[in-house]
């Protein structure tokens, strides 16, 4: 809430601001009344746009409709000014609503578009409906409003809006600090995570758009007596446009913003006057340059040099990593058998002509950590998705109990006790640690629109979450600032606020360091003791065959095993899944072929990043001329990162030195680097889909000069005979398989020195997958220099010469790919180590 000293120093501008408007000369009055409206419609455009995220282009139809209604209503039924009012603010608030269920269900320019074409309906709908609204000649207000049988002058209207002005600060702050507020603000930040704490996204974008739609029709009433006539040409598109620049030069989302961008644009064309016709030009000119200096509004630069100039009394802690964990509040233990098992039943979900998940069934019971284990492209996450209502199945169903959660959105999940993490992390960045768990503790119920969502009782189970969770520091913190792991334990206690039955992770591993993958274990079966069951998708096999009770492992979106972890290590399914038609230490690898002395590729000491998680760490890998290597390794290894570091693609920050043939090129773009010879074949084809195959090709060689290019596609056609028979089809109608051949083709059409293979059998039948290594084989025995990485180690290591083997992102085994396929180190780095018995938790004893 705004404090004692912020009230009072409002308040005193208020009297200081209605004493002048008491003295002023008529001029004055008019503009301080203009500056007034202005900055009601610019708070009111501030909850859509700097809460909640959304732009409106048309929003000035709002205020036409509140200024004709007021109008109409006072001249043709005889209504009283204040009646006439509120009955347009009703009408405005409705007409917003009804617009915002469609609109708001569109994005980024569609929304634009169904906003401007409101405004444009709402302007030539008064310029063509003459009976009632004039047409173009407009409506006159032939006298003045009357409060309360008291006329009410210029002046009086001018002191009116000042103080509705001042009201409308305070409820805007008030509002911001709501469980609405918050809602509105996380909805921006990240819809899947607003989701999944129970909020629904259509409900809170529509209530700000109907806020915001109700401040501009007070707006428009207020204009109407203050000009004493309205016409079509009294609310132009340009007006909708400089009240976006008004909020948006002032500040979108603090509560001053929109009072100081409507003093601006305001006050400057009054004060550009005397430049006549360039007024506009340097009006223009004016705003882009305080949009330059200050992107995030004068309101916000303000804010900064207030934080620079003077320093905060409360100390900001960040840690690094997992701290120590708390107990738990005994809210969130589940006693008893209270909670019913999940039980998932024959789910199933097609995406196009791709089964994801294929009738998948398994029982995830309270008090269990079921794992949820793949190769890539398995399913793994699709399942997830099911389970948390992101995806519908197209059969199945998901009980809790005898209660059919099937098809259930997610936010309504989640209000019965289903929460979710995510991959990668999703926080509301714009709120603070402590915010995250209070707006989770809601559960969706928001409470008042100006009610507080902090109370002492609230924020007391808040912090009892994240203590428990081993979140350290200042919890006032903005999420946004913390490191990676501290993210995750943030997304964790925020998850647990729901008060779960059952909490789904995705990936909670992904980017850890090994302590802090040990603390997050110890964590999670602390949370399975509580009688929720934790159900987890993670690629960390170790970490997986320690903490798991049960397993169910999927492959091609089947389930083809499930049961104890010391089970499913030896399952020969698995087994092949992730290590091919054999065993590593069975496979028969071919005699290594002759390659050349010179070091082609050389990477050295490369580390990357992904925001602040560590992806690779001093990563040393040399590739000779015409050898192959395979890169190995669990999913999440690092093992695409490492690609598409070497080809320039990801990640934004990578640091160590990449040479070709003994020249630097990590200065290089991706495009530079392909010119070069350095070539990706990326995970997932990502041929051109509406191109045909011939076009395809083509633009492989796009770069490539002095050649028969004709000639050159022949070629490719001849190496891969399906191509030939679907050359003028389109590449997004081609098979999986096929769709790998043409990305293969179109990376040898640009010249390799060196071809990165990226996956190349994800999601491909055996008999395609044999085919397309067999011509992998043909291109190692021609001499192409090859680095492959595939989920599949044994036909990897088949066409290898030599291996590395990664884990969380740094090289733990590298030598002659033989040699490799021996090493227990592949197995247990894809199927995990021994199973250990898990060791016996501490009685957590909480008092009743």
């Amino acid at each position: 809430m705004m404090s004692r000293t912020s009230l009072l120093a409002a308040g005193a501008v208020l009297v200081v601001a209605l004493g002048y408007t008491a003295i002023a000369d008529s001029y004055a009055v008019f503009l301080i009344a203009t500056i007034s409206l202005t900055a009601i419609a610019c708070i009111g455009l501030n909850v859509l746009l700097g809460l909640a995220g959304q732009i409106s282009l048309g929003h000035i139809g709002f205020m036409a409709i509140g200024a004709y209604t007021t109008v109409l209503l006072m001249e043709k039924a005889g209504w009283p000014y204040l009646a006439a009012t509120a009955a347009g603010i009703v009408l405005v608030s409705i007409i917003g609503g009804l617009l915002a269920m469609p609109a708001l269900r569109v994005r980024g320019p569609y929304l634009a578009m169904v906003t401007i074409a409101f405004g444009f309906i709402v302007e030539h709908g008064t310029v063509e409906w003459r009976d009632l609204t004039g047409g173009g000649n407009g409506l006159v207000l032939t006298a003045p409003p009357t409060i309360f049988g008291m006329p009410l002058s210029e002046r009086g209207l001018a002191i009116a809006s000042v103080v509705l002005v001042f009201a409308g600060i305070i409820l805007f702050d008030r509002l911001k600090r709501s469980g609405w507020g918050y809602a509105m603000r996380a909805a921006r930040d990240s819809e899947v995570a607003t989701r999944s704490i129970g909020i629904d996204l259509v409900r809170v974008r529509t209530m700000a758009f109907v806020i915001s739609a109700a401040a501009m029709a007070l707006a428009g009433a207020l204009f109407a007596p203050l000009q004493g006539y309205i016409s079509p040409s009294s609310f132009p598109f340009l007006q909708s446009i400089l009240l976006l620049f008004g909020v948006m030069i002032g500040g979108a989302g603090s509560a001053l913003g929109p009072v100081i961008g409507a003093l601006l644009i305001v006050l400057l064309p009054e004060l550009l006057s005397d430049l006549a016709e360039y007024r506009l030009l340097a009006f223009g000119l004016l705003l882009f340059a305080v949009l330059r200096v200050a992107p995030n509004g004068i309101a916000g630069l303000i804010a900064q040099l207030t934080a620079k100039f003077v320093p905060t009394s409360k100390p900001q802690t960040a840690t690094e990593g997992i701290g120590a964990v708390g107990e738990p509040d005994a809210r969130l233990r589940v006693e008893g058998n209270s909670v019913p098992p999940l039980n998932v039943a024959d789910l199933s979900i097609s995406f196009g002509g791709v089964r994801a998940v294929q009738h998948v069934s398994f029982t995830a019971k309270p008090g269990d950590v079921t794992s949820v284990i793949g190769p890539n492209g398995a399913g793994k996450t699709s399942a997830l998705n099911l389970l948390c209502g992101f995806y519908r199945p197209s059969s199945g169903t998901v009980k809790l109990g005898d209660r059919d959660l099937t098809g259930m959105p997610s936010h309504a999940l989640a209000r019965v006790g289903v929460a979710r993490t995510f991959q990668t992390t999703q926080l509301f960045g714009s709120l603070t640690i402590i915010e995250n768990a209070l707006l989770a503790e809601t559960a969706g119920k928001l409470g008042g629109i100006v009610s507080p969502l902090r109370n002492p009782d609230t924020e007391r189970f808040a912090r009892s979450l994240l203590r428990f969770a081993g979140v350290d520091g200042d919890l006032d913190r903005p999420a946004e600032s913390l490191p990676h792991g501290e993210k995750r334990l943030v997304e964790i206690a925020r998850a647990l606020a729901l008060r779960p039955k059952v909490l789904l992770l995705d990936e909670p591993a992904a980017g850890l360091s090994k302590g802090d993958k040990q603390r997050l274990t110890t964590l999670l079966r602390r949370i399975a003791d509580l009688g929720i069951a934790v159900i987890i998708v993670e690629h960390d096999m170790p970490m997986i065959m320690s903490l798991s009770d049960h397993i169910v492992v999927l492959d091609g979106g089947k389930r083809i095993a499930i049961g104890e972890p010391a089970a499913i290590r030896n399952d020969p399914l698995v087994r092949k899944a992730y290590l091919g038609d054999a065993a590593a230490s069975e496979q028969r690898h071919r005699a290594a072929c002759q390659t050349g002395q010179e070091t082609m590729l050389e990477i050295k000491k490369l580390d990357a990043f992904y925001g602040l998680s560590q992806a690779l760490e001093g990563i040393d890998v040399v590739v000779a001329n015409g050898e192959a290597i395979a890169v190995l390794g669990a999913n999440g290894a690092g093992k695409t990162t490492l690609m598409r570091s070497i080809a320039g693609l990801e990640p934004p920050r990578a640091m160590g030195e990449i040479q070709l043939s003994g020249k630097r090129i990590d200065s290089l773009p991706a495009h530079g680097r392909a010119r070069i010879g350095v070539v990706l074949v990326p995970e997932g084809r990502q041929v051109f889909p509406e191109l045909t195959v011939r076009q395809n090709l083509q633009l492989g060689a796009f770069a490539r000069t002095g050649i028969d290019l004709d000639t050159e596609v022949e070629a490719m056609l001849t190496r891969f005979p399906r191509l030939n028979e679907r050359i003028d089809h389109r590449a997004g109608l081609l098979s999986g398989g096929e769709q790998q051949m043409l990305a293969v083709a179109r990376g040898l059409l640009t010249s390799p020195k060196v071809l990165m293979l990226d996956e190349p059998s994800l999601g491909l039948a055996p008999l395609v997958v044999e085919e397309l290594f067999a011509s992998f084989e043909r291109l190692r025995v021609e001499g192409m220099t090859l680095i492959v990485v595939d989920q599949m180690a044994g036909q990897a290591l088949a066409l290898a010469d030599r291996a590395y083997l990664l884990e969380t992102g740094a090289i733990v085994k590298s030598g002659a790919a033989g040699i490799i396929a021996e090493d227990p180190s592949l197995e247990a780095s894809y199927l995990g180590g021994e199973v250990q018995t898990k060791s016996e938790q501490p009685t957590i004893v909480v008092a009743s």
